[in-house]
């Protein structure tokens, strides 16, 4: 695939996946013989086939399976082709968005995709499919992170990640989007770190979960974030015999991470902080302390974690603990009340007359600060909500709106949140994306001169939205509580 020249985000947000459908899919059974499958493949010029049996999806085997499985490893093409098939199989649903399967593409560094209705596969998109659609510059980025061997040329990569950001702000695309773009490459570059690491290391002496947190975990990044991540291990980790291993991993990961960009939590919320390299048991028991005991300075610290999300390795041991947390969240007074404290310590920046207050000292004397006085409250509010409803979302736009599901926030107040997030991330990508391209590091500081007189207005709106939303949670869990 070459490298696009533009990338039109918003058509693929629009686009169904089903529209991306052109012919039934090639099914044959796991036993058919290798040569057969390749022979029908032929006769019907596709260069992938789906293996089924009984209308259940067991595999796929790809052009280049048989490349590098049957010739090149010199296999009996007479044996069944499930035997070089790939099992453990991503699929998108018909009615998901084509752009849903861009990023499954991009996460996963893998070119075909099976389209699923009502758990029946009905077809199956390629990247190509996607090319012709727009310019899928995410899906050619991730590839050429899961080609690099050195973190040096991981680095190279990653820093073409601000030009595509910069590509999809002049293109339009909303900051919902972005973020779950740059979010998906900072995945790619995270399991092929992994995969390096086990190269070097070795394979892990039991089962794993490398699990992002914060803006990651949110699916929520930009192009200049630091690293929020841990490691949940599976029950049988010893710390005698297997510490060594997943500190020297954690290590290589991380520090990976940090030579391509994303710099180290300030907070040491990294995987290679012994505390948070936990097995899952230890790491139930952390949460339930948290929810159950609540100290508010942990969790204030600690509130990162409550938007974890998989990454890589074993996903069922985040997945019980996560189901596990929130069947817990709800009903817990004291502990949410204390979490809305915390959200309560960055507040938009209004003043009593309701106008926009600048920061009057130090490098940024005259700016305000789009993430910490804008858009961390919101993620703030809706992880409260999430909480406090079991939601199992983690991105802030998705909780919003199932917290309006649930009855945790009005249908009216969710949208307006909605429409402050995204005004205000649009403005920080924007801003961000103007730095980039002057050769100024991103960050997060803003001078409302800068902005029209009817962007001033959205800007006092959207503050005014997120004050009053805060003022609603204070009253329901703070009032004569503190």
């Amino acid at each position: 695939m070459s490298a696009p020249s533009h990338d039109d985000t918003p058509i693929l947000s629009a686009t169904p996946v089903r529209a991306l459908l052109r012919r039934a899919p090639l099914c044959v059974p796991p036993q058919l013989p290798i040569r057969a499958a390749a022979q029908r493949m032929r006769e019907h010029g596709v260069s992938s086939v789906l293996i089924a049996e009984e209308g259940a999806l067991r595999g796929i085997v790809t052009d280049r399976d048989l490349r590098n499985r049957v010739l090149a490893a010199g296999l009996d093409p007479a044996r069944p082709v499930i035997e070089i098939a790939t099992t453990a199989l991503q699929t998108v649903d018909i009615g998901d968005a084509a752009f849903d399967a861009l990023l499954l593409m991009a996460r996963h560094n893998i070119h075909h995709v099976p389209v699923t209705e009502g758990g029946r596969v009905v077809g199956l998109i390629s990247s190509t499919d996607l090319q012709q659609r727009q310019s899928d510059s995410a899906v050619v980025l991730a590839h050429a992170l899961h080609q690099q061997d050195t973190v040096e040329d991981l680095r190279r990569v990653t820093q073409r990640v601000g030009a595509l950001q910069r590509q999809l702000v002049a293109a339009g695309a909303s900051a919902h989007a972005i973020g779950r773009v740059v979010s998906a490459l900072t995945d790619a570059l995270t399991m092929r770190l992994l995969q390096l690491a086990e190269r070097e290391l070795g394979p892990p002496p039991v089962p794993y979960a490398w699990v992002a947190a914060g803006s990651q975990g949110r699916n929520e990044q930009t192009a200049q974030s630091d690293q929020d991540n841990c490691l949940v291990l599976d029950d049988a980790y010893d710390e005698a015999r297997h510490g060594a291993y997943f500190a020297a991993l954690a290590r290589w990961v991380c520090d990976g991470l940090h030579a391509c960009g994303y710099v180290y939590c300030p907070g040491e919320m990294m995987a290679t902080t012994p505390q948070w390299r936990l097995p899952r048991a230890r790491w139930q028991e952390l949460f339930r302390s948290w929810i159950e005991t609540p100290d508010p300075k942990a969790l204030m610290l600690t509130c990162v974690f409550f938007d974890q999300r998989f990454v890589a390795g074993e996903r069922g041991l985040l997945e019980t603990l996560r189901a596990e947390v929130l069947a817990r969240t709800p009903g817990q007074r004291i502990f949410l009340a204390h979490m809305v404290a915390n959200a309560l310590t960055h507040t938009p920046p209004l003043n009593w007359l309701g106008r926009i207050q600048t920061l009057r000292d130090g490098e940024h004397a005259g700016a305000i600060d789009l993430k910490h006085s804008g858009i961390v409250p919101i993620v703030d509010l809706a992880r409260v909500y999430a909480l406090a409803g079991g939601i199992a979302a983690v991105n802030t736009r998705e909780r919003l709106l199932r917290g309006a599901d649930s009855g945790e926030i009005s249908p009216d107040r969710a949208r307006d949140l909605v429409d402050a997030l995204e005004f205000l991330s649009t403005l920080r990508v924007r801003h961000q994306a103007r730095q980039l391209e002057a050769g100024h590091a991103a960050n997060n500081h803003l001078r409302p001169a800068e902005l029209s007189a009817l962007e001033r207005r959205h800007l006092k709106d959207a503050f005014a939205v997120v004050k009053d939303l805060q003022s609603v949670l204070e009253k329901r869990y703070l009032a004569g509580r503190f």
